[in-house]
């Protein structure tokens, strides 16, 4: 039997929800990868640290606005981040 033929609607639905997937799965990466980053620079120390921390939470922001990360977790996130920063920051 000849496979079924699927409507066009369908096939459109298909491909936005590729695209979609996509997409958010690039900003949910990119938060992991910013946030272990800005952890790294908390825990070596220097000046370097504020600026990785900035593109932590903007990054953060980001992914929680094209909806890859809950905006809470996003919010939890970059409160947990500032915190440890801000804990390294008291200790030197």
């Amino acid at each position: 039997m000849p496979a079924k033929k699927r409507k066009r609607s369908a096939l459109k639905r298909i491909r936005q929800t590729q695209r979609r997937t996509s997409m958010r799965t690039i900003g949910r990466s990119a938060a992991r990868t910013a946030v272990r980053a800005a952890r790294e620079a908390i825990s070596k120390g220097g000046e370097a640290a504020s600026e990785v921390i900035s593109a932590a939470a903007s990054a953060l922001d980001k992914a929680a606005k094209r909806g890859s990360v809950h905006k809470n977790s996003a919010r939890r996130r970059r409160s947990r981040i500032a915190k440890a920063a801000a804990k390294a920051k008291k200790k030197t």
